[in-house]
């Protein structure tokens, strides 16, 4: 069973270094230290996000659904997420690093996300679970991208796996 489960992880991790793109680099547990990684107290699952009721927020909503006991994340450094996004509108995933099976590296701060994320997963600590509600402005604004619709409000949940 354990020569099974290693040889499926190698598939995976030769599957998932295929295809990337430049809009996220990869990084893998190998090159995080203990100190830098999420505490490993029982794995996560994809979380079902649950759109508020009422009126869409004017302004970003952070919400710690569970907090990280590692180190607290700050612009300039390089984090690493598992998220799930939904439309606060229609209630309807666009998109899912857990669908893909491979978390997302970025580097806090630097605007290579959007500003709703640089400013709601700064000082979140590894290993914990967030929500954020971005308006528009934080967001894609005008501007339609994929399944989003110009003007939206997204929602996310976002746990922070690695600090580095």
């Amino acid at each position: 069973m354990k020569r099974y489960l290693v040889a499926v992880a190698l598939c995976l991790f030769l599957f998932a270094g295929c295809g990337s793109d430049s809009s996220s680099s990869s990084s893998t547990a190998a090159e995080t230290t203990a100190e830098e990684q999420a505490p490993e107290e029982g794995d996560k699952t994809k979380p079902k996000v649950a759109v508020p009721a009422g009126t869409a927020p004017k302004k970003l909503v952070i919400k710690d659904l569970e907090e990280g006991s590692g180190p607290a994340a700050k612009a300039g450094d390089e984090v690493t997420v598992q998220y799930v996004g939904v439309d606060f509108k229609t209630g309807n995933q666009f998109d899912a690093s857990w669908d893909r099976g491979e978390p997302f590296t970025f580097v806090l701060g630097t605007g290579g996300v959007i500003a709703g994320w640089d400013q709601g997963i700064e000082g979140m600590k590894a290993g914990g679970r967030r929500e954020l509600i971005i308006p528009p402005n934080l967001g894609y604004g005008s501007q339609a991208v994929g399944e989003i619709a110009p003007n939206s409000t997204l929602v996310f949940v976002v746990d922070l796996l690695a600090v580095g």
